[in-house]
């Protein structure tokens, strides 16, 4: 939870960003298990999630690393520039020492593929920390 402006408690909604609906589906469950009071939203490539981060606040972001179109890094670049502070993942199965730097380089976690729940919580106890922090400030 985090604060809201009238002092109330906000869930955090998460951005999961694949073009697998099946990826998007593990990755809800996964969430679904590990913070079962935060909401997500799903979006299937890198403009469609940028319409919904633009559309609705979204608190974090989960966004495969190979789509078509826009890969997901250039999709958490874009993110970063509108929303400094979100707390964003690259999930990907190509471990590359070049992709895992480059999301450090925007300030973004690396989750290899097949997400498991040891990674995916780690990361959201992170993101969780961070939304507190950022609430308080």
């Amino acid at each position: 939870m985090i604060g809201s402006e009238d002092g109330g408690a906000v869930q955090p909604t998460v951005l999961i960003v694949d073009d697998s609906k099946l990826a998007r589906m593990v990755v809800a469950k996964a969430l679904g298990r590990l913070r079962p009071n935060w909401t997500h939203v799903e979006a299937g490539n890198a403009d469609e999630a940028l319409a919904r981060a633009q559309a609705q606040q979204v608190h974090v972001a989960l966004i495969d690393f190979n789509m078509p179109g826009s890969d997901g890094l250039t999709l958490a670049a874009d993110l970063r520039q509108h929303w400094p502070a979100l707390p964003i993942a690259i999930i990907s199965a190509n471990v590359q020492d070049e992709i895992i730097a480059r999301a450090r380089s925007l300030d973004a976690t690396f989750i290899p593929k097949p997400v498991n729940d040891e990674a995916l919580g780690a990361f959201l106890s992170a993101a969780a920390l961070r939304l507190r922090r950022g609430a308080a400030s």
